[in-house]
């Protein structure tokens, strides 16, 4: 027995006599350990330039089963360097000091320990924008853009400024993407996490919306008052807290360990904020409103139920993404009746 670069011990077949072993990817997969991951070898003899830099860690991440090796390569590198992701193909033969090859060795290393890489360099993007992230909040994820898309696109169909409600905003990601891309929203967004709520500050000071988003710290609801803050709202959208007790002990380790509990967890069955949303959801919604929810992967009969015990909502639709998963509820009210 004997150990590889990183401590793991390994079993070693002894040499034959006369028997000659030659396995060129073997050592060349063993230097680059050494020359990179082992911390004790002087990085300095190696000229990494960034194309060997992207070869290697996406070989890396591969063999480790990383989601998307290669774009999760690319932002750590390019983080590291400085560069944007497109930017590192153009300077492929740029070498790296050695004080970046240090910060990368430690951002794989955790990397490859399931820290999300969204955490490790601090933001993500959503629905083509850049987004600061924490592990204060969740991690904005692809599926979450098919409701800001939904939600944009109901705004597009109706005149006059509308007034916009994000519940359980997070980092603040659909706010900020409904605000950017429909100029006519004005939009309250509230989350009971005032740590979260910091985040989403920065990301609406970050894409100058502070005059167009309004941030609450509390629960669903509770921050806003009527008539105050505004009358009701031309659309609700929210992305709740909705994977169940037994779900989310089955959550990836990159998700269970390192995203916030309470923005994951919502009771036994995933249900609960979603109760407590259809309870009070009727005084906030004009007439001809909408009501969006992002729902779990299996929650679309369940959810659809809820609304329609509601007694508001006249349309219910449970859209799929696309992996074919229910991923969107939408109910519109109905209008206001006109008394002759």
């Amino acid at each position: 027995m004997e150990t590889n670069p990183i401590g793991h011990l390994v079993k070693t077949n002894p040499i034959k006599p006369n028997q000659t072993q030659f396995h060129p990817q073997r050592l060349s997969k063993l230097f680059l350990f050494f020359t990179f991951l082992y911390p004790g070898y002087n990085l300095t003899m190696q000229n990494w330039t960034i194309q060997k830099l992207l070869n290697w860690t996406t070989a890396h991440f591969t063999e480790k089963g990383l989601d998307s090796p290669r774009l999760s390569a690319e932002l750590l590198l390019s983080h590291v360097v400085g560069l944007k992701r497109i930017e590192l193909y153009t300077q492929f033969d740029k070498p790296v000091t050695k004080e970046q090859l240090d910060s990368l060795h430690d951002l794989v290393k955790r990397a490859s320990q399931n820290e999300p890489i969204a955490h490790l360099i601090g933001k993500t993007e959503f629905y083509s924008l850049e987004l600061d992230i924490t592990p204060d909040c969740l991690i904005p994820r692809p599926e979450t853009e098919l409701l800001a898309e939904r939600a944009i696109e109901f705004l597009r169909t109706r005149p006059g400024q509308q007034f916009v409600c994000d519940l359980c905003t997070g980092s603040g990601c659909i706010a900020v993407a409904i605000a950017k891309n429909f100029a006519n929203a004005d939009i309250i967004a509230t989350d009971i996490c005032d740590a979260a709520l910091n985040i989403a500050t920065k990301n609406v000071e970050k894409h100058q919306l502070k005059e167009r988003i309004t941030l609450l710290c509390g629960d669903l609801f509770d921050p806003i008052i009527p008539q105050l803050d505004v009358g009701k709202f031309d659309l609700i959208v929210c992305n709740p807290p909705y994977v169940s007790v037994l779900e989310f002990e089955k959550l990836d380790k990159n998700v269970k360990d390192y995203e916030p509990k309470s923005a994951l967890l919502a009771g036994a069955d995933g249900l609960d904020i979603y109760c407590r949303i259809v309870e009070k959801v009727d005084q906030f919604l004009k007439p001809d409103a909408a009501l969006m929810l992002e729902i779990g992967y299996s929650q679309g009969p369940a959810v659809r139920e809820l609304l329609e015990q509601a007694g508001c909502f006249t349309k219910i639709k449970i859209e799929k993404d696309f992996h074919d998963n229910d991923r969107i509820a939408i109910a519109k009210k109905q209008k206001a009746i006109n008394k002759i």
